[in-house]
C-alpha cells in the first residue's frame, strides 16, 4: 500500500460516523444469521479457509459464513475500511500484523475480542493461545483485541547438499552469528563450483528478519513504551549498540562476498529454493514453497543470535495477520454471536492443528501443537515444530511481544532506504539506523496526531 493510502486509511478509520443507513447484515435462505469474512488468503490457503467455514458451517444450525477474497492484505485493509464508512462493513475482516495500532486506533469501527466475548457470553479463553501470538493481538492489560489467526515466524533454512561439499557437518547449522560467519567463510572457500551470482546466505524480509526479529530474540527495545504498546507517543530504538552491530556485521559479510542482498520483502524468496544461497533467512511460512521448489536436501533451523549480547535467547515474534470483528449499523445480537461461535470455532485443538498442517502457518494454541505432535505430524515432518518451539522460548518480555506501531509498512520502506545506501557504501551501519530512527520518528508523530483526532 501506498504510503499516503497508509495515512488517510488509518485517519479514515478512526473518524468515520456511525450514523449510515445500509449495512451488511442479513438472514441466510437458511433462517441462518449470515456472518461475512473477508480474507486475503489465495490458491491453497484460500481453499484451506473455505474448508474451515464449511466445516463450521456444518457444525451447527444456528449460523452460515461466507468468505470472501477480498486482494492483498493490504486490499483487504483499504477495502474493510471503506465498507465500514459506507455503513457495509463484514462482520470479520483478515488484518495482517503491521495494521494492528490502526485498527486499535479505529474507535467503534471494531469490536474488541475481549468486547465479544463479554456482550455474547462465548467462552474463548484467551489463555489456550500461545503468549507470543496472543501478545501481539492484545491490549496492555492482557485483554484480547482480536483473533489469532494465521501466525508465522522467521527461520534459518539451510542447503545440507552444499554444506557436505563443503566438509561442514549438515546436521549442525550453525547456532550464533559468529558461527554464522565462520560458516560462510568455509562455504565461500569449498564451493568453486557455484555460479557468479551464488552467495553463502541472503534474507528475505530484511528489516523484519535482521531487525525486528534480532532485537526480539536478544531482549533489545525496538521502540520505548514497550515497543509502542503503551503510548502512542513511542519513539524508535533500532540504532541501539547491539543493532548497529548486526548490521554493521552484514554489511562487513556483504563486502567479504559472504551476504547477497536480493530485495526487499520477499523479493530474495527464490534464492535459497534455486540453489543461488546455502542459507537463506525467511518465514517459517516458505516451508511449502522450499518443498516444492528445492532440488536439494534441506532443513530448518532457528535464528542465530549473539552471545555478547545474550546468554540465551528468547522468543522470536510472529507475522501473519489475525482476525478482526467489525461493526455496522443495524449489526444484531444474533449476528455478534454466530461471529463469537466462529471464532471460538477455529481455536479448536482439532482445527488449530488441521490449519496448521495443511497451510504451514504455526498453531496459535498450545493445544494445536499437542494434538499435532500426537498425531505424529512432526515425526513425518521432521523440522516442522521448529517455529513453534522458537515463538515459545523463554519468557515473553516488553521487547518479544511484538510491536505496536502506527504505519509500520512506512517505517519498514524507511529502513530498508537507509540499509540500502549502506549496502552501496554511502554510510555505515550506525548512520543508516540513526537516519532510519530520525526520519522513522516523524511518521510516528504524524501517525500519532491523526489516531488522536
Amino acid at each position: 500500500m501506498k504510503r499516503r493510502s497508509l495515512l488517510v486509511a488509518s485517519a479514515a478509520l478512526a473518524a468515520a460516523p456511525l450514523g449510515l443507513s445500509r449495512t451488511v447484515h442479513a438472514q441466510a435462505t437458511n433462517g441462518r444469521a449470515k456472518i461475512v469474512l473477508w480474507h486475503a488468503m489465495t490458491g491453497p490457503l484460500a481453499e484451506t479457509v473455505n474448508l474451515l467455514v464449511n466445516g463450521f458451517n456444518i457444525s451447527q444450525k444456528t449460523t452460515e459464513v461466507t468468505a470472501v477474497f477480498k486482494g492483498t492484505y493490504a486490499d483487504t485493509l483499504t477495502a474493510s475500511i471503506a465498507a465500514f464508512r459506507a455503513g457495509q462493513a463484514p462482520h470479520i475482516a483478515q488484518i495482517f500484523e503491521v495494521g494492528t495500532a490502526s485498527m486499535l486506533a479505529a474507535g467503534k469501527a471494531v469490536k474488541q475480542t475481549w468486547e465479544l466475548i463479554k456482550e455474547t457470553g462465548v467462552e474463548i479463553n484467551p489463555a489456550n493461545y500461545v503468549p507470543a501470538i496472543r501478545g501481539y493481538y492484545s491490549l496492555p492489560d492482557g485483554r484480547l483485541a482480536s483473533m489469532p489467526f494465521n501466525s508465522s515466524t522467521a527461520m534459518m533454512w539451510y542447503n545440507k547438499d552444499q554444506f557436505e561439499k563443503a566438509g561442514l557437518d549438515p546436521e549442525k547449522p550453525p547456532v550464533t552469528w559468529q558461527q554464522m560467519v565462520e560458516t560462510c567463510r568455509v562455504l565461500k572457500a569449498k564451493n568453486t563450483g557455484a555460479t557468479a551470482t551464488w552467495a553463502p546466505s541472503t534474507t528475505s524480509w530484511p528489516t523484519w528478519i535482521q531487525i525486528e526479529q534480532f532485537s526480539a530474540i536478544h531482549n533489545l527495545p525496538y521502540a520505548t513504551k514497550a515497543n509502542g504498546f503503551e503510548g502512542l507517543d513511542a519513539e524508535l530504538k533500532i540504532n541501539g549498540p547491539a543493532q548497529v552491530r548486526q548490521i554493521q556485521r552484514l554489511l562487513d559479510m556483504a563486502k567479504e562476498g559472504l551476504f547477497k542482498y536480493g530485495g526487499r520483502d520477499g523479493a530474495a524468496d527464490a534464492l535459497f529454493p534455486a540453489g543461488e544461497a546455502a542459507i537463506g533467512f525467511n518465514s517459517s511460512g516458505a516451508r511449502g514453497a522450499i518443498n516444492r521448489n528445492a532440488k536439494f536436501k534441506w532443513a530448518a533451523a532457528m535464528l542465530p543470535y549473539d552471545p555478547d549480547v545474550i546468554a540465551k535467547p528468547i522468543n522470536s515474534i510472529i507475522g501473519g495477520a489475525s482476525l478482526w470483528t467489525m461493526t455496522a449499523p443495524g449489526r444484531t445480537a444474533d449476528e455478534y454471536k454466530g461471529v463469537a461461535e466462529f471464532l471460538k470455532f477455529i481455536g479448536l485443538p482439532e482445527n488449530d492443528a488441521r490449519w496448521h498442517q495443511q497451510t504451514g502457518y504455526v498453531p496459535v494454541t498450545m493445544a494445536g501443537f499437542d494434538l499435532s505432535k500426537q498425531q505424529g505430524y512432526y515425526e513425518k515432518n521432521p523440522g516442522a515444530d521448529l517455529p513453534f518451539q522458537q515463538l515459545t522460548r523463554g519468557t515473553v518480555t516488553a521487547n518479544s511481544k511484538g510491536i505496536r506501531l502506527g504505519r509500520m509498512l512506512e517505517l519498514r520502506s524507511i529502513i530498508d532506504e537507509e540499509l540500502e545506501k549502506a549496502l552501496q557504501g554511502q554510510q555505515n551501519a550506525k548512520q543508516a539506523l540513526d537516519s532510519a530512527v530520525l526520519r522513522g520518528n516523524k511518521i510516528l508523530r504524524e501517525f500519532q496526531k491523526t489516531a488522536k483526532a
